[in-house]
């Protein structure tokens, strides 16, 4: 197994700052089942969220919704996601079926108010064209209130190529570039499909290649980083990000960013 690679294992993942060997981003993905409840206690931390299938009904200290989520896979549609400040209890109960859900998480102080994050709020991106074309939602970005996270989901087309051309945010040198740390959390449509992601740096000194499967996780530590959809197997992926400056600031490989234009 790469050492970027972390295998999904019974409809779960988890990533710490530990395990990882970084210093921001944790992530967990898991299933909860018809009648189940988790719960989640945010310390230090900031927390979104995001019901990747599924209805669930959350509370968070004194505040409550009840519906939270609806889509049957995570191909259908923008998201519902919870926000979290840290210092907070986090009960998240499955009424009405299995839901699965992801959490990002990163160290916050203060963070922002608790609030639930419906599809009407994300914002859609359409981003490359032909065989590179993705679609994007924008959960919690930097137009979006929070301390320390940034969030999103790409939905890649069969076949197509996605995070393409590669790009690199390992050095903090804003507004040119930001450090950050992020997981790539892979879903497939089919899932006997698979996908491509490489993580790779100018010098080579980190170059690595792995094929990822529906519920793996690939770490990006620094670097250039892409990814492709085998022909025949659509892709979602789930990125959360965190690092010292709260900004997406990126730079392009020089080798391909003529793409671009």
């Amino acid at each position: 197994m790469s050492s970027l690679l972390v295998r999904g294992q019974d409809g779960g993942v988890s990533v710490s700052p530990e395990s990882a060997g970084w210093r921001y981003v944790s992530f967990n993905a898991l299933r909860i089942s018809s009648g189940g409840r988790f719960e989640l206690e945010t310390a230090g931390s900031e927390a979104c969220i995001v019901v990747i299938t599924g209805r669930c009904a959350v509370r968070i200290g004194e505040v409550g919704w009840p519906h939270v989520g609806e889509r049957v896979s995570p191909f259908d549609g923008p998201p519902h996601a919870i926000y979290a400040p840290p210092g907070m209890t986090v009960e998240i109960a499955a009424h009405s079926g299995d839901v699965e859900i992801a959490i990002g998480s990163a160290p916050a102080t203060r963070g922002e108010p608790a609030r639930h994050i419906r599809p009407s709020d994300t914002r859609r991106e359409v981003r490359g064209m032909g065989n590179m074309e993705r679609t994007i939602h924008h959960i919690l970005m930097e137009d979006a209130a929070a301390e320390s996270l940034l969030v999103t989901e790409v939905v890649t087309p069969a076949g197509n190529w996605s995070s393409y051309p590669p790009h690199k945010h390992d050095t903090n040198d804003p507004p040119n570039e930001t450090q950050l740390e992020e997981t790539y959390y892979h879903r497939l449509r089919d899932t006997r499909g698979f996908a491509l992601q490489r993580v790779y740096t100018a010098d080579r000194s980190l170059d690595e290649t792995v094929a990822v499967r529906d519920g793996d996780l690939v770490l990006v530590p620094r670097g250039f980083h892409t990814v492709s959809a085998a022909p025949g197997y659509e892709l979602y992926y789930l990125n959360v990000m965190a690092g010292p400056v709260r900004r997406w600031c990126v730079t392009f490989d020089q080798e391909h960013e003529w793409l671009r234009r």
